[in-house]
């Protein structure tokens, strides 16, 4: 059965990969970037049925209003693969002193998938790319109160998409299926070589994972779980994930910043 998906980043890495082994499946791809030209590009290296949307995921506006276009043009999305993500930039701030890593990686991905709820059945799926690398997430530096290094706003703003990956399968248990995904540590994708200057692992490994908790019936009863493809399982994320307590916190904050991004 052809499925419509709409894959974030994916004009290039896994994401365009990813969207490149669906495609060839029959599935209609519904592409995100925010560059034209190479969104332009991605189109038609997927090929297949697919459709393209440009926005820019460190502004909210730009989240609702991708939104608001695919809401547009389809009544029902079956799976939602939020890939797009930033590790390090030159310009690591947005204009409103928030840090990008966290507006991008955590905030416009719980936008983007609040909004695109009312297209969404119990079977629809979330899928979020999460990581290895995971750390508590600190709230003041969610807020632009506090500076944090590149490694440190990625991996809190993974456990941040981790996080709320729990919390939304908590509140909405009849669905859609909401699923958090290391697809696999240091894999070959631009933000692997600008940050840490190697070639990285075959991004099929990636892409692989991806398409199966899009699609596969072993994700189909995961709501909520995260599973970690580097041992290949399901497993516990960062162990402040499952304190409630900092849970709360953070979902309170990604609120918070979801109200005044722009």
């Amino acid at each position: 059965m052809t499925k419509t998906i709409l894959i974030t980043g994916a004009t290039d890495g896994i994401g365009l990969l990813t969207a490149q082994v669906l495609a060839a499946d029959g599935h209609r791809i519904l592409l995100h970037g925010r560059n034209a030209s190479k969104l332009q590009q991605a189109e038609k290296t997927v090929g297949g049925t697919t459709e393209t949307y440009l926005a820019d995921m460190s502004r909210i506006a730009d989240v609702t209003r991708l939104a608001d276009d695919i809401l547009a043009r389809h009544d029902h999305i079956d799976v939602l693969i939020n890939n797009a993500g930033v590790y390090k930039t030159a310009a690591p701030l947005t204009g409103q002193g928030l840090d990008v890593r966290f507006v991008v990686n955590t905030v416009a991905p719980y936008v983007l998938t609040r909004r695109l709820l009312p297209a969404m059945t119990a079977e629809s799926r979330v899928v979020n790319l999460s990581s290895a690398a995971q750390a508590p997430v600190d709230v003041a530096a969610m807020k632009g109160k506090k500076r944090l290094d590149d490694m440190d706003a990625y991996a809190q703003s993974k456990l941040g998409i981790t996080i709320w990956t729990r919390e939304l399968a908590r509140e909405l248990p009849d669905g859609p299926v909401f699923i958090a995904v290391n697809p696999g540590s240091l894999l070959a994708t631009k933000m692997v070589k600008e940050g840490f200057g190697m070639a990285g692992n075959d991004l099929g490994i990636g892409a692989d994972i991806l398409s199966r908790a899009a699609l596969a019936s072993e994700f189909a009863n995961a709501s909520g779980k995260y599973f970690d493809n580097d041992s290949g399982r399901f497993a516990n994320p960062e162990r402040s994930a499952l304190d409630q307590s900092h849970a709360l916190a953070v979902m309170t904050a990604i609120d918070e910043v979801a109200g005044q991004a722009d």
